[in-house]
């Protein structure tokens, strides 16, 4: 089993992750990990629509994405893993996920955020998120589609 990437995304999968992602990587499996996620039925049926056919999909909880890995599940298999958020990307940290990377591609704006690059819009506790995850030697990077540069996120909080 190979974890070929990490991302964030709250649109999980769309156009850009089913298309240009998924070749790039030459993923076999999308994981999707959310917590509220898994309780949604319709989201769940929007998801395995929006999967490419040459990819299985996994829609996971934190705690059963943790323990499926650990239990060699995925054996042969190459994991493209997508989350909504950092919050779970802490959770999944502080439940021995092995993150040594992982990049942003979309986090919608609101009322209560602030755009630091294209189509990343954080609040205060993403940041906090963030930057805890930075403390633990994680590199973070933000990155719409392969062929764009990747952009040192920390950077740009710690420049804010």
């Amino acid at each position: 089993m190979e974890i070929v990437n990490i991302r964030i995304d709250d649109r999980l999968i769309h156009g850009q992750v089913a298309t240009v992602w998924i070749k790039f990587t030459k993923a076999t499996r999308i994981m999707v990990i959310d917590d509220e996620v898994v309780k949604d039925q319709i989201n769940k049926e929007a998801l395995k629509m929006a999967c490419p056919k040459q990819c299985k999909l996994s829609i996971l909880t934190v705690e059963k994405a943790v323990n499926n890995i650990n239990e060699s599940k995925y054996d042969g298999e190459r994991i493209f893993v997508i989350v909504k958020g950092p919050k779970t990307l802490c959770k999944l940290y502080d439940a021995g996920f092995d993150i040594k990377e992982f990049n942003i591609g979309n986090m919608a704006g609101n009322l209560n955020t602030k755009m630091l690059v294209k189509s990343v819009s954080v609040s205060e506790d993403n940041i906090k998120d963030f930057l805890y995850l930075d403390t633990k030697g994680i590199k973070i990077t933000a990155q719409m589609v392969p062929s764009d540069e990747k952009i040192n996120f920390i950077k740009i909080i710690k420049e804010v």
